[in-house]
C-alpha cells in the first residue's frame, strides 16, 4: 500500500534550517506529483509546496516563498523540503501527500495519500 513516511522535523531558532525528507512506497514514486503541507494546532491544513513528477516544475505558496525549496530524488524515491529562514511560531506538522498525476498545482485537489508528518518548531 502507499506509504509516505517524513522525517526531520525537530525544534530550530528562529532564522534557522531544516530539511524535511519523506520516503515514498508503494507506489512508482517518478509518476507522480508530490506536495507539502502543514497544520499548526487549532488552523486548517496550508499547502506549502508542490513538484512535477520530474522534479522540473515547482509551486510555493507565497509565505515561503524564496526560503523554502522543495526537490525529489526519483531513484531514492524521496522528497525533500529544505526550510531557510524559519519563522518563530507554533508547533506545525508539515506533511508529504502524492497527487493523483503527474501534474504539479497549488492548492489540495487531485491529493489522494498523505503522510503523518514531523513536528517543527521554532522557537528560541
Amino acid at each position: 500500500q502507499v506509504q509516505l513516511v517524513e522525517s526531520g522535523g525537530g525544534l530550530v531558532q528562529p532564522g534557522g534550517s531544516l530539511r524535511l525528507s519523506c520516503a515514498a512506497s508503494g507506489f512508482t514514486f517518478s509518476s507522480y506529483a508530490v506536495s507539502w503541507v502543514r497544520r499548526a494546532p487549532g488552523k486548517g491544513r496550508e499547502w506549502v509546496s508542490d513538484s512535477n513528477s520530474g522534479g522540473g516544475n515547482t509551486y510555493y505558496a507565497d509565505c515561503v516563498k524564496g526560503r523554502f525549496n522543495i526537490s525529489r530524488d526519483n531513484a531514492k524515491n524521496t522528497l525533500y523540503l529544505q526550510m531557510n529562514s524559519l519563522r518563530p511560531g507554533n508547533t506545525t506538522v508539515y506533511s508529504c501527500a502524492k497527487r493523483g498525476g503527474t501534474v504539479a498545482t497549488k492548492g489540495f485537489e487531485s491529493m489522494d495519500y498523505w503522510g503523518k508528518g514531523p513536528l517543527v518548531t521554532v522557537s528560541s
